[in-house]
């Protein structure tokens, strides 16, 4: 992260040296070199960036990690079921249809692997119970990696933490 230093007091950013510099009659383009800063007297340095945005950042990563991961496809029967917002809908139909006709009711079903399976309300019922598996331990791996990001006191400790 850069830093900037102009007439003895320190800038956090580019646009707050911006205004210092205008407010002396000095107007810079966003794409100024730091050689062209320091020209104008400008002392451009590289500041640790803190380990609190730091933080926020990864835990940042590691939600969407395990958001992502939720709706991959799922194994079941040896089939891949999708299970995004679309295939939920599918399913959750699906179960509805087999369960109006009856027990022993069957559908022809297209897997994430664009193989077909007949399937029953009970096998959709299991994918759905494998999902439900599978994102309990993406939620508990992820509140575990949480924590470690939390107790973690260096950038470097911090850039080794996973889901997995």
């Amino acid at each position: 992260m850069k830093t900037y230093t102009y007439k003895a007091k320190h800038y956090d950013n580019l646009y707050d040296l911006s205004e210092a510099l205008g407010a002396d009659g000095v107007f810079i383009p966003r794409t100024i070199s730091d050689t062209d800063l320091e020209q104008l007297g400008v002392v451009v340095a590289e500041a640790e960036e803190p380990i609190g945005n730091v933080r926020v950042r990864k835990i940042m990563e590691l939600k969407r990690q395990r958001d992502d991961a939720e709706v991959e496809p799922i194994a079941y029967g040896g089939h891949l079921y999708d299970y995004d917002s679309k295939a939920r809908d599918r399913i959750a139909a699906a179960i509805i249809a087999l369960d109006v006709q009856g027990d022993g009711a069957k559908i022809s079903w297209t897997t994430a692997d664009n193989e077909d399976a007949v399937v029953t309300a009970q096998d959709l019922r299991m994918i759905i119970a494998a999902v439900a598996v599978r994102s309990n331990a993406l939620h508990t791996a992820y509140r575990a990696a949480k924590a470690k990001v939390e107790a973690a006191q260096s950038k470097d400790e911090i850039d080794t933490i996973s889901i997995n």
